[in-house]
């Protein structure tokens, strides 16, 4: 892809980070902002499969769904304007479900940004709030380090979307630049005293509460928790949208945590004396009764075992397992919940956050933060 020189476009030094990251499957509408790209990807076709897609909606989710079931980041391609509108659908849900992707925006000429050139938009700012991290790579020497750092931070600490816009000048520009390397995933797991700390808890607890959800789950680790909590007689549940994290016909299981829910389970959750949160973000206020304090990507609080965003939650699942059957001095008080007596008919609010029990249990270290 050199044409004779050592001298590449910037498009074409776009997709060989593609392909050095492990890039085979790309989607996209075309547009006119973004044909140096195109071409390039055209060229390589027998590495990476590009799939059109009517609007960029399809193609934003097409991605997300890709990132959510292989773990690794979607690739998505959309002009400026009404295509990077249409794109914030998948951006939204990526975020809120944790999934890996990054979406490349095709831009106007650098020469004509901030004269309100024909479909102009800001995505640093446009997407700063949805993403993970958004800019926009002007100097084609930089694409490397710039996918790079893309790929980075979709994959590590709470995966999520990036966005990176494509001035349509610069990946036609020719440049000579070193490829980056692939991209390294940080795996972060529970420490071994937070482990003995919920040892200890669990094994006192008299009416204790599991919580799961988040994304990022393997079948590993959906079985691995439902036997942990099977092991140590543990009340679960899930939280909205994640009631297949958990097998509804398990005896533990006691409901969601979501619209409408059962006032038996609001009220055990009141009266726990031991929450359990793994993977689902959910605030509990009284942050002295936290085990370990957790921050999330762009320095977000969150309620969770870190270890359940992304692949990583395997290596949480294989600790939590070394618990089975520990010693708990409260298990004889865990059967008057009446695991599956929890979901009667009925409705009710759900808690407020000011009524949860004490001893919520929060795992996981610092996370870098994305800047």
């Amino acid at each position: 892809m050199t044409s004779g020189t050592n001298q590449r476009t910037g498009g074409q030094v776009l997709v060989d980070q593609l392909r050095i990251h492990g890039v085979d499957l790309a989607f996209c509408v075309p547009g006119e902002s973004y044909l140096g790209v195109l071409d390039a990807l055209w060229d390589a076709r027998d590495a990476i499969r590009l799939i059109t897609t009517r609007n960029e909606i399809g193609a934003c989710n097409m991605a997300e769904a890709y990132g959510k079931v292989t773990g690794r980041p979607g690739i998505c391609l959309v002009t400026r304007g009404p295509g990077a509108s249409h794109a914030m659908v998948g951006i939204h849900t990526a975020f809120q479900d944790s999934t890996p992707l990054i979406l490349f925006v095709g831009q106007v000429a650098r020469e004509a940004r901030e004269r309100e050139a024909f479909q102009e938009i800001d995505v640093k700012q446009m997407f700063g709030h949805t993403a993970k991290w958004a800019a926009e790579i002007s100097d084609p020497r930089r694409i490397p380090e710039m996918v790079s750092h893309a790929f980075h931070t979709a994959m590590n600490g709470r995966p999520g979307p990036v966005v990176l816009a494509l001035p349509e000048d610069m990946v036609v520009e020719r440049c000579e630049t070193a490829d980056a390397a692939h991209y390294q995933v940080v795996r972060p797991s529970p420490s071994a005293t937070a482990m003995t700390q919920l040892r200890e808890r669990l094994a006192a607890a008299k009416r204790p509460l599991m919580l799961v959800g988040g994304g990022g789950w393997t079948a590993a680790a959906t079985h691995d928790i439902v036997a942990f909590a099977a092991a140590n007689n543990l009340p679960s549940c899930a939280s909205f949208r994640c009631q297949d994290l958990f097998d509804n016909r398990h005896k533990n299981y006691v409901g969601d945590c979501s619209v409408g829910i059962l006032p038996a389970l609001a009220k055990r959750i009141r009266e726990t004396d031991l929450l359990i949160v793994v993977g689902a973000r959910e605030d509990l206020p009284d942050r002295r009764r936290w085990l370990l304090r957790v921050e999330a990507a762009r320095q977000r609080q969150a309620p969770l075992s870190r270890a359940a965003d992304g692949r990583r939650a395997d290596r949480l699942r294989r600790s939590l397992g070394n618990l089975d059957r520990a010693e708990r001095r409260g298990d004889g008080d865990r059967g008057d919940c009446d695991h599956r007596g929890q979901r009667g008919n009925g409705h009710g609010a759900s808690p407020r956050a000011g009524d949860r029990g004490a001893g919520a249990v929060r795992l996981l270290a610092r996370l870098p933060e994305c800047r």
